[in-house]
Order: structure tokens, then C-alpha cells, then sequence
């Protein structure tokens, strides 16, 4: 079986080359691109705020970490965290409360442990497209810092793809 290469643990390299391309794109499309995170921890705005021009296409992101800032702040319904329908409501909220009209949301469990009967590299992402939302599940290999590493990378290839359909 031959692995996706999407799955594999990125360099930090490949990661800012992906940033770089979507601050690119972000210019070309007049994108304001919100980020929410909660495995993350924030990981993916410090990678999108090291990209060229952040300041004029990055308007912020989220993290919400434990699961009363997801209810409160994101408007997730009660109940499960590491689900479609939180992934969803994150990134709804996310681009309302930032006024973006591209926004990424993550939420999952890296491990080692499950959480909410959810194996360990669960990630549900959630995107706010210029109105619309959808989410989409991966699960991906590896411990933590792996998991973690491979759903920024995700998340930001997610924001690429959709900035390059924008077509402004």
C-alpha cells in the first residue's frame, strides 16, 4: 500500500512554503483568511503570521482549547468536541467574529490517549468558504508532535486549495 504524501510528517520547510503560497494567492484573490484551533494550540496562526504580508491577509485566529471556550466563544453545541458538527460551528464562528472570507477550524485528539471515544489522530477540519461551510475527517499516524504537525500542514494545504478555486 503506498502511503498518501499528505500524511507524512512535513518539514517546517514545507509548511512555510505553503504559507508562502497562500500569502501569494491571498493577494491575488483578496482573501482575509481567521484560523480556529484547539489541538493545535495555536501552532497554525504562528505559522500563517511568519508568511510575507500576514498583517494584510491573516486577521487572526482562535484557540480554543478547552471545551467551554469552544461552547461559549465558537457557539459549538454541547457535546462532543471532536466531531463534523464542531468542526463546523468553529469555522462559522471563526470568520464571523474575525470577518474573514476564509477560515480554517481544527479540532481532534492527538493522542496518546483517545478522547471521546475518538482514536488518537482524530482531526476534524472545518472551513468557512465565503459563506459556506463543510468539514472534512483525516486520522493521521504517528505520536502527538507528529499529529499536530501533520494537521497544520493540512490545514494550511486545505486554505491553499480553497484559495486557488477562489478565483477572486
Amino acid at each position: 500500500m503506498i502511503a498518501d504524501p499528505d500524511d507524512r510528517v512535513p518539514t517546517e520547510d514545507e509548511v512555510q512554503d505553503l504559507c508562502e503560497e497562500l500569502a501569494k494567492l491571498a493577494g491575488e484573490h483578496d482573501l482575509t483568511i481567521a484560523t480556529a484551533e484547539s489541538l493545535t494550540a495555536g501552532n497554525l496562526a504562528s505559522q500563517l503570521g511568519r508568511a510575507t504580508s500576514s498583517g494584510d491577509w491573516y486577521c487572526g485566529g482562535v484557540i480554543a482549547y478547552r471545551k467551554e471556550v469552544k461552547y461559549s466563544l465558537l457557539k459549538v453545541p454541547e457535546g462532543p468536541v471532536v466531531s463534523e458538527e464542531a468542526a463546523l460551528a468553529m469555522a462559522r464562528s471563526t470568520a464571523e467574529l474575525m470577518g474573514a472570507n476564509l477560515a480554517v477550524a481544527v479540532t481532534g485528539e492527538a493522542g496518546p490517549e483517545p478522547q471521546e471515544d475518538k482514536e488518537p489522530g482524530t482531526v476534524w477540519f472545518g472551513v468557512f468558504d465565503h459563506g459556506s461551510v463543510d468539514a472534512t475527517k483525516r486520522v493521521f499516524d504517528g505520536d502527538p508532535p507528529d499529529v499536530l504537525a501533520a494537521t497544520v500542514a493540512a490545514s494550511v494545504r486545505i486554505l491553499v486549495d480553497r484559495a486557488k478555486s477562489s478565483g477572486g
